[in-house]
């Protein structure tokens, strides 16, 4: 990728944090240990990891995953708690303050767009917060999602299918038809099921039962 795009790309990575960061300035005490959709994880939890993300290079990374012998899980919880702050409002300040930055543990800028994309949905989907991502970001991150296995098995899930975005120029594919907004497409991709109730066509009873939250 040109570097233009990459700038481009990260430009849209520091507006998403920052859309994010203004929805959990307004969170109560018990939102902030609600569950997300992301697994176990609590709201709190998924909003360390982002700040985690942000802040760990490739040396620091390559080092983590190798004490965590190689097991993803165990390095995500690790850095989490490490940057997981003494109450919500220290987790919020620890991600404010990493909105701008370009650290991340490889130069694929669009799986770190991905990232916040993803755990900001997985955030406010169960809270019922309204805000969405810029549909330009999105776009972006369903087509690196549809190509490409990366931090979730999203090419996996979309193999075989058609994926047909009604609100933006998103389409790739094959086969029988998965149809609805490119956020919904995107989530679903990235193995939330709970967006599958947001799409319709003859796929997406089999991109339902790829999502391991299904």
């Amino acid at each position: 990728m040109a570097e233009t795009g990459r700038e481009r790309l990260w430009e849209s990575v520091h507006a998403e944090r920052a859309r994010l960061a203004d929805d959990l300035s307004g969170l109560r005490a018990e939102q902030w240990a609600a569950p997300s959709l992301c697994g176990r994880w609590t709201v709190e939890e998924v909003v360390a990891h982002l700040t985690a993300t942000a802040s760990v290079g490739r040396l620091r990374w390559l080092r983590s995953i190798a004490g965590a012998r190689f097991d993803p899980d165990v390095h995500n919880r690790r850095r989490l708690e490490e940057y997981r702050g003494a109450t919500p409002a220290d987790t919020l300040d620890r991600f404010r303050d990493v909105i701008r930055s370009t650290v991340a543990p490889t130069r694929d800028t669009a799986a770190w767009l991905g990232e916040v994309v993803v755990h900001g949905q997985d955030i406010r989907h169960p809270l019922g917060l309204e805000t969405t991502p810029e549909s330009d970001a999105v776009t972006e991150v369903a087509r690196f999602f549809a190509v490409r296995d990366f931090t979730v098995d999203s090419r996996k899930a979309a193999a075989g299918l058609r994926l047909e975005a009604d609100d933006g120029p998103f389409a790739v594919g094959s086969g029988p038809v998965v149809r609805g907004g490119t956020l919904a497409l995107t989530m679903a991709m990235a193995g939330r099921s709970a967006y599958c109730d947001d799409l319709t066509g003859d796929g997406v009873a089999t991109l339902r039962s790829r999502c391991p939250t299904g």
